[in-house]
């Protein structure tokens, strides 16, 4: 019998040990929601027509930044690439050897989306830029913004959020 599992030193028998697995139990459980909710790979937006969640790569220094969704042919209509610059500072985009359309969605250290570029042509290297600081940047699939009716001062939701961590 492992130490956390042994009889309780008040008694001996079943019951103690059953107070000390529901114990244990008790706080596995309040530490699952916290566990779940911490995923970097997870994003979820917030908008006025309901939360829409993302599988994301984040993408936080200069290498993986620049190649960003580079050469993909196909993303998923709940996939993204989520960049963070650890800062809010004015950004620049382009779709240089970029085959997929994608949305650009802007958003400030504090997870609020600023500005949206909605449908940037592939392979095009005009600069799309964010137009204000932000510190986040979130590329989803092409038109996908305008199907959950994402807009200004709707919220993402990211474990990043808010956190100044490298």
């Amino acid at each position: 019998m492992s130490p956390v599992l042994a009889p309780a030193a008040e008694g001996t028998g079943l019951a103690p040990l059953l107070r000390r697995l529901c114990q244990l139990l008790a706080i596995v459980l309040a530490l699952v929601p916290v566990a779940a909710c911490s995923s970097e790979n997870r994003a979820v937006l917030h908008t006025a027509t309901g939360d829409y969640a993302f599988t994301v790569e984040v993408v936080d220094n200069d290498q993986t930044r620049a190649r960003g969704l580079m050469f993909r042919q196909s993303l998923a209509p709940d996939a993204g690439m989520l960049f963070d610059f650890f800062e809010e500072r004015q950004a620049s985009f382009w779709m240089q050897n970029t085959f997929i359309p994608l949305d650009m969605v802007f958003i400030g250290d504090d997870g609020i989306v600023k500005t949206i570029h909605v449908n940037a042509r592939p392979q095009d290297p005009t600069p799309i830029p964010s137009e204000v600081p932000v510190r986040f940047v979130l590329e989803i699939p092409g038109g996908r913004s305008v199907e959950i009716g994402l807009k200004p001062g709707d919220r993402l939701e990211h474990p990043r959020v808010g956190s100044k961590a490298r």
